[in-house]
């Protein structure tokens, strides 16, 4: 069995797509859960999220809802973005990063178009999730190490964007990376013709 390690923050719509896709994974393939905070990659490589750059931001959201519509994945954006992570990441690892809660948790905010940040919209999921102390689950300071540490953990890999999907030492990064990631997984030679090898080696022209 291989293990395919899944990192992933539930700001990103693209993760949200993502993970709809990896049901198909290859009955061989487990799936580890790795919630880690988006922010992190960005102060490590000193460089903006689409957010918060206007004319990107405007392009991301309607490639979110073109792609949702190209796979018919129910779809329809939180009232705010970016909101606050942190509660919605420290619960899913609370929760023992299952995979159900991760999608339930994803299908609260990207399908329903429900706010985490609002106490109403994280009291409709922590009912979803039939939670009943999510406050000190998510504040149980064992829970914030693992997420500290996953983005740690991301960092250490070179990780520089989510959802990204790391499999037998490879980066696959974000949604459009996922059929080459199923083409790799089927034949895990891919990378290394002599076109693929040759790529991997270019030195910088600049």
């Amino acid at each position: 069995m291989r293990t395919l390690d899944w990192y992933f923050d539930f700001l990103s719509g693209f993760a949200y797509l993502q993970l709809k896709q990896l049901k198909d994974l290859p009955g061989d393939i487990s799936i580890s859960c790795r919630p880690m905070l988006f922010a992190g990659l960005l102060r490590h490589h000193e460089t903006k999220g689409p957010a918060q750059i206007p004319r990107k931001r405007v392009y991301t959201y309607r490639h979110w809802v073109w792609q949702a519509r190209q796979a018919n994945v129910p779809f329809r954006m939180p009232p705010n973005h970016p909101f606050p992570p942190l509660p919605p990441l420290r619960l899913a690892i609370a929760l023992g990063n299952d995979v159900s809660a991760i999608e339930t948790i994803f299908d609260h905010i990207w399908r329903d178009g429900e706010d985490v940040g609002d106490p109403q919209g994280w009291a409709r999921l922590t009912d979803k999730l039939g939670v009943d102390d999510a406050g000190a689950l998510i504040d149980d300071q064992g829970v914030k190490d693992r997420l500290r540490e996953n983005t740690e953990a991301a960092v250490e890999l070179g990780l520089f964007g989510v959802p990204t999907a790391v499999v037998d030492g490879e980066l696959f990064w974000g949604q459009d990376s996922t059929p080459m990631l199923f083409a790799y997984l089927e034949n895990p030679n891919l990378f290394e013709d002599d076109e693929m090898s040759r790529v991997a080696n270019l030195p910088s022209g600049v």
